[in-house]
């Protein structure tokens, strides 16, 4: 044993010798072992001389795949994997090919109707199968667009079981709007129907939620109600038919079930809750049960759900009327730091807001009740000032700028959005009222000792204004701020007025002339509702006047395209309102461009601008005009009008 170990050690450290020893001591070795070491220890040889490796015959080396190849061997890969994984995948191939030849545009009528036919043919029977797919879903949505009204009878009947599940599918989704859309009376009615039980797990599902509002948008009153009423009570949910159209409001439908109101807001809480804290506002039929939630809920319950909508989630509310109201509840109820997140919330979108129909109202609510007229500034004001020339212009756009220069007048918000602006929450105007009435008991009793307690209640149930103390504990629905002053701050603090003031006069031809533009411009030249841009803009105020007046002053032309600034039917009423309401306009006017051309300008639309020298109640201007404008009242050109008033800026 003790040679085999030394062999064993002597063949370790033949490794570390040198290559000039470990050849001679190679020799010495067994003949066993020298094969192996002259094999390991071949002499080297240059490249030019050695010889390749002998290949086998046998084994033939493959070429490398190209690029093109690799991709469509892993496609047929792909393939055999989804035969396997999907039921209809060859069927899906060939609708895939239908649908590219039906839906170009240069395809003749009868071309289509035929690949359409083919294409429903080949479905029939699974179309429930297989239109959560998102090839045959785009199939279908075509063959419904398309097809007769027999085979989208045919398909709609087929679907009819399966609408539900498919309405939690983010692709079969768009084939259910498809169908609603092209539904009859009778199949839309027949589809709410279903939906009943299952309206609020639906309004909780992101994709599901669609389903439901496409519906709603479609159904007339009636079914509008059917839809509401599930959200509103359990009782209302099982049966059928306990609401008609006249109860429209949840307080009515409370009165005529005598249904319990905590019972009712503990059911509409848990319907709503989950939909806010999933996001999913978008939808006018949750702005309408919020708006309901409000007129019955309690403080604290309208105090959570004002909190968690003072938030990005707002600026998805108001592109719906009902949204709209309830951003100005917000804005209206919410506390200091509320209204600052919607403000910050609605950072990057003010300028597509104030466009909007009913989002302007938000920013005329915020103009009129958010005290921190710095934010407000900083984040409204600034953004609206580089595109303020396409606000005035616009009908929307020149709502928020009116409402600062002359606040919710009549003549520029209709009945319905004064309304809206005006709106309340019942359950916190309550408490506002308790509060005026508890602080008006306690000052009547103070004053009045020798008063009877009768007369001290009568007292408390109507509240008298002037002697109310102001409460600062609890923001109010207008804000604590006096408005002129916030007007003030708002238009001239941050430089607005004087902006408004610039783009009047460089386009003063423009905005005289256009529908929406001149409301702005007799606004800034009239000096605004109570004079809110004197004393501090009366120089700018005063070039806006001679801008008008030297434009009227033009001389009048038959070759122009546009209409003299005197005979176009808005700028001719526009210049008359200023020559009603601002006598230092009228005087302007008159000496720059209607002295001594009265009877030039006396007939058409330019008469009722002459016609107003003779109605304005300002005797100076009564004196300037009376000299020239008598001999044509005499002559019958003109009519004698009586003074009439100035109207109530």
């Amino acid at each position: 044993m003790a040679p085999k170990k030394q062999d064993d050690g002597s063949t370790k450290k033949r490794k570390r010798i040198p290559a000039s020893r470990s050849n001679t001591e190679a020799s010495h070795e067994s003949p066993s072992k020298a094969p192996k070491l002259s094999a390991s220890k071949k002499p080297f040889k240059s490249l030019k001389t050695r010889k390749p490796d002998a290949v086998p015959k046998d084994k033939t080396k493959k070429a490398p795949l190209t690029g093109r190849e690799r991709r469509l061997h892993a496609k047929e890969l792909a393939e055999a994997r989804k035969k396997k994984r999907k039921r209809h995948f060859t069927l899906e191939q060939e609708l895939a090919h239908l649908w590219e030849k039906m839906r170009r545009h240069e395809i003749a009528k009868e071309d289509r109707a035929k690949l359409v036919t083919e294409a429903l043919q080949r479905m029939k029977g699974k179309i429930p199968e297989i239109a959560g797919s998102h090839i045959s879903s785009r199939v279908l949505q075509t063959c419904v667009k398309h097809c007769s009204q027999a085979e989208r009878d045919a398909v709609f009947e087929e679907l009819r079981p399966h609408f539900l599940s498919l309405s939690y599918n983010a692709y079969s989704v768009h084939l259910v709007k498809k169908m609603l859309d092209n539904a009859s009376k009778k199949q839309l009615a027949g589809f709410i129907s279903t939906l009943r039980g299952h309206v609020a797990p639906l309004l909780r599902h992101m994709v599901g939620s669609v389903v439901v509002e496409h519906a709603y948008e479609l159904s007339n009153a009636a079914q509008k109600q059917e839809l509401l009423s599930e959200l509103y009570s359990t009782e209302l949910q099982l049966f059928k038919d306990l609401v008609s159209l006249k109860e429209s409001r949840l307080l009515d439908v409370i009165s005529k079930l005598g249904l319990q109101k905590g019972s009712v807001i503990r059911h509409m809480t848990s319907v709503i809750q989950p939909i806010l804290e999933k996001g999913i506002v978008d939808h006018s039929i949750i702005h309408r049960v919020l708006l309901e939630y409000f007129s019955v809920a309690d403080q604290s319950s309208v105090t959570d759900i004002i909190q968690q909508l003072s938030s990005p989630l707002l600026v998805r509310m108001i592109g719906t009327k009902d949204g709209a109201k309830i951003g100005i509840l917000c804005a209206k109820y919410g506390n200091a730091k509320e209204r600052k997140k919607i403000i910050k919330g609605l950072k990057g979108h003010i300028a597509k807001t104030a466009y909007h129909q009913y989002g302007c109202l938000v920013l005329v609510c915020i103009f009129s009740v958010v005290d921190d007229t710095n934010l407000v500034t900083k984040v409204i004001i600034r953004e609206l000032q580089p595109t303020l020339r396409e606000l005035i212009l616009d009908k929307n756009g020149r709502r928020p700028i009116l409402q600062l220069l002359h606040p919710s007048c009549s003549r520029y918000f209709s009945p319905d959005e004064l309304a809206s602006l005006s709106s309340s929450i019942p359950s916190l105007s309550q408490k506002d009222q308790s509060e005026t009435s508890t602080q008006t008991e306690a000052l009547k009793v103070s004053l009045n000792d020798e008063k009877s307690k009768e007369d001290t209640e009568m007292a408390v149930d109507e509240p008298s204004k002037d002697d109310t103390p102001k409460d600062d504990s609890y923001v109010a629905e207008s804000g604590k701020k006096d408005p002129f002053v916030r007007r003030q701050e708002l238009l001239i603090k941050s430089g607005l007025a004087e902006s408004l003031l610039d783009i009047c006069i460089e386009n003063v031809g423009e905005l005289i002339r256009s529908n929406f533009g001149r409301e702005v411009l007799y606004e800034v030249a009239t000096g605004g509702s109570g004079g809110v841009l004197h004393p501090t803009l009366d120089d700018k105020i005063t070039s806006l006047h001679e801008a008008v007046a030297s434009l009227s002053a033009m001389p009048k032309s038959d070759d122009s395209e546009e209409d003299h600034v005197l005979e176009n039917f808005h700028s001719s009423r526009t210049i008359r309102r200023l020559v009603l309401d601002c006598p230092k306009f009228a005087s302007t006017l008159w000496e720059k461009a209607i002295k001594g051309k009265s009877e030039l300008w006396a007939q058409g639309h330019s008469c009722k601008v002459i016609s107003a020298f003779l109605e304005s109640t300002d005797s100076k201007v009564q004196r300037l005009v009376k000299k020239e404008l008598q001999p044509l009242i005499d002559s019958g050109v003109l009519k004698n009008q009586r003074p009439r008033k100035l109207s109530t800026k």
